[in-house]
């Protein structure tokens, strides 16, 4: 089982705010994510199956420039078991007709809607235990002070206490 590791962080609860009491969240250890390329999917998915890791990457490419040329086009990809790609657009709201133009535009986003077969869940909270959309949490230390360096099963204690 892959636990993916978390550290406990503290700010005010309206930032900027110098009354506003703090409050401790959780986000993913810095640094510990890897960025996985195209050539190292292609590996793992050579392990996988019957294609060799040049003939997924030369997919994997067409796939995205053909990807590219659709959405430039204004148009949606959906990958079925993955989600919906799509495009949107900021642009400032103006009180004459006239004055709406494409010009106005500020920016382009590239939007992704996740597949409803992809949601993860949190693994302590989930209905079913060890799904294989659950992902596994535990609470470590930045900087550890001794003994294991790490918060058990989730259950650490707080470090401001």
């Amino acid at each position: 089982m892959v636990i993916v590791p978390v550290v406990r962080y503290s700010r005010k609860k309206k930032i900027g705010d110098d009354k506003s009491p703090m409050i401790y969240l959780l986000k993913q250890k810095p640094g510990d994510a890897k960025i996985y390329s195209i050539d190292m999917l292609a590996r793992e998915i050579e392990s996988m199956g019957g294609m060799t890791a040049e003939d997924v990457t030369h997919v994997m490419k067409s796939f995205v420039r053909t990807m590219k040329k659709v959405l430039v086009a204004g148009n949606k990809v959906k990958v079925d078991g993955l989600g919906i790609f799509f495009t949107s657009l900021t642009c400032p709201g103006v009180e004459e007709v006239k004055e709406c133009t494409v010009k106005n535009i500020k920016r382009v986003n590239l939007r992704f809607k996740v597949d409803n077969t992809l949601r993860l869940v949190n693994d302590s909270v989930a209905t079913t235990r060890g799904g294989e959309n659950n992902i596994n949490f535990e609470i470590v230390d930045l900087a550890p002070t001794g003994g294991d360096g790490g918060g058990g099963e989730g259950e650490g204690e707080d470090p401001a206490a």
